[in-house]
């Protein structure tokens, strides 16, 4: 007595298993059976998908996002509902938007703009302040419908700044009482539904004000407490974005306590950044012996380097320090390009080096980093010969025309993508390596962040075009490893046991992918925020149909117009 009836698929069930033909049963929201290929009665179903051997995978389940403010008016939760994404994670990196006091509100939008450069204006607008404790966000947030499956963690900073004020905010040492009370929330957080804590102890996390993310400088004994509140729990990670060159050495000793003390599980960001390029082998190598005492510290990992896209409406342009530059910046857009465009503007911004030492070590000292997106798909693997310094040899060109004529092009549309973790090597070899990797986890997609300057919402996709089917400079992997790697390996990180794998019992979250014609579009410019608010997109294509919960959501890359994503509260059995 089936609902649905997916046909003849080539089925990767997300376990590692072997692509198989199959077809797949579905009722009332579950898989309910698995049989060999044209075999499952239809008789009684009141649909049959025929899949005619397409590639049938779970939905993708993405634990790094910052829907935080996005979630609170947008059902459509994109660009992760473009990508196959059926469940996402948000609430990392230590910031988000409870517990909060009236007072707070602003505080927050400005931290969440200044981390995650979210237009502050979209935030004040399209925020609905309907809550004061986590709880009551959580309650906030399942009255709304929407096309995905979310859930969400509790950050640090809107905790600190909850319990103890401007103090908090200041990254003031915390006193035992307010770590007893922020131990206490965080229970109550994750008892109400929460899948984790996050914090940031990075100095590329700061405020639009200038500050650190609070919580960056938080003392061991801060942290061992609000993991005890974890513990006291009973589920729940613990989520960090990390300062890479500190974990090897001082960070270290209290992350071993903390796991040692409270059982709790940590996930940390690991990247390679460029002026250390060998040292996200020693924090695995940390990880993996902690691994081997029956520690719970992964790291968390991205499946392409992580790169600005650097273009004139933008957050960051190469010509952003340069004195030509900013006697125009505060032009209507299409006037800026005009005056830019101007002969003897344009000459100055090409023979003038400004004197600001970032804007040289920047753009002048990496000219060879700096990629002109020319193709009608970006390439995130590229070569020497396509960056800037290789355009300039080639045609005899100064660097700085190269990259003016390019910024300019097609009415002032051009971009450029600047790797700056993750491509120390040139390449996406250790990208490669850490995808292999038992102690490792797919994340840092950063969906729904970083609106004017990183595109990566996308990286799904990604996983599938780049790493299984297109890769020419290196090897490549297997399209088995890589589904698993975004489904079952992804839920079972926040114990989400009902998905991430087609098998009978569990949710009946599904991709059937065109796998040939699988891909996305380069990044472009929207204003479809609150308040005219611009972000960047990265749409795809070849995805037949989305299922959430049984539910179909997607259908040739269109939306059904379905919402059948709910919030989700805590671990699933």
């Amino acid at each position: 007595m089936a609902s649905t009836v997916i046909r003849d698929a080539s089925l990767v069930d997300g376990t590692g298993s072997p692509a198989r033909p199959a077809d797949i049963v579905i009722q009332d929201g579950r898989i309910v059976e698995i049989t060999p290929p044209l075999k499952a009665s239809t008789s009684h179903a009141s649909r049959v998908i025929n899949a005619d051997s397409l590639l049938v995978t779970p939905g993708w389940v993405d634990v790094h996002t910052h829907y935080d403010a996005q979630a609170t008016w947008d059902p459509w939760l994109t660009p992760s509902s473009w990508h196959g994404v059926t469940t996402a994670v948000m609430g990392n990196c230590g910031v988000g938007f409870a517990p909060a006091r009236p007072d707070r509100h602003e505080w927050l939008i400005e931290l969440m703009e200044g981390v995650e450069d979210i237009p502050g204006a979209a935030m004040t607008e399209g925020i609905k302040w309907e809550w004061t404790s986590f709880p009551e966000y959580l309650d906030a947030l399942e009255k709304r419908k929407r096309v995905i499956d979310l859930g969400t963690q509790i950050g640090h900073g809107a905790l600190r700044a909850f319990v103890m004020g401007d103090r908090g905010a200041h990254n003031e040492d915390a006193t035992p009482d307010d770590i007893a009370t922020m131990a206490d929330l965080t229970e109550q957080a994750l008892r109400a539904g929460a899948l984790g804590f996050s914090t940031s102890r990075t100095s590329l996390h700061k405020s639009k004000n200038g500050e650190f993310v609070p919580g960056t400088s938080a003392q061991p004994e801060e942290l061992y407490g609000i993991a005890e509140g974890i513990r006291r729990a009973g589920h729940g990670i613990f989520q960090m974005a990390a300062e890479h060159w500190r974990v090897p050495g001082d960070e270290w000793f209290w992350m071993r306590e903390l796991t040692r003390r409270t059982g709790v599980k940590m996930s940390i960001n690991l990247n390679q950044p460029s002026d250390d390029a060998e040292l996200w082998r020693e924090t695995l190598a940390l990880i993996e012996e902690s691994a081997r005492l029956g520690e719970k510290i992964e790291a968390q990992v991205a499946g392409r380097s992580i790169g600005l896209i650097m273009f004139l409406q933008g957050t960051v342009n190469p010509l952003m320090m340069h004195t030509v530059y900013d006697k125009v910046k505060a032009l209507p857009f299409d006037q800026r390009v005009a005056a830019l465009s101007e002969p003897r503007r344009r000459a100055r911004l090409i023979e003038e080096r400004p004197s600001h030492r970032f804007a040289q070590q920047f753009v002048g000292d990496n000219f060879h980093t700096m990629f002109p997106i020319t193709s009608a798909t970006i390439d995130y693997e590229p070569t020497r010969e396509q960056s800037v310094s290789g355009i300039a040899a080639r045609t005899g060109k100064a660097p700085m025309e190269v990259i003016v004529d390019h910024l300019l092009s097609n009415g002032g549309s051009g971009m450029i993508y600047r790797p700056f973790l993750n491509y120390a090597y040139g390449d996406l070899s250790m990208t490669h390596e850490l995808l292999q990797h038992p102690n490792t986890r797919n994340g840092l997609s950063d969906a729904g962040a970083h609106c004017g300057v990183i595109c990566d919402g996308g990286m799904p996709t990604f996983m599938l075009t780049h790493w299984v089917r297109d890769r020419e400079r290196g090897p490549r992997l297997e399209l088995e490893h890589m589904v698993r790697r975004q489904t079952q390996d992804t839920a079972e990180l926040h114990g989400l046991l009902d998905r991430g794998a087609i098998l009978p019992g569990l949710r009946a979250d599904i991709n059937i992918i065109d796998f040939d014609a699988l891909g996305f579009n380069n990044p472009q410019v929207v204003f479809d925020l609150p308040a005219n608010g611009r972000r960047l997109v990265q749409t795809a294509h070849g995805y037949v149909a989305t299922l959430v919960n049984g539910v179909q959501t997607v259908d040739h890359d269109e939306f059904t117009g379905e919402l059948p994503g709910k919030l989700v509260r805590g671990p699933q059995a």
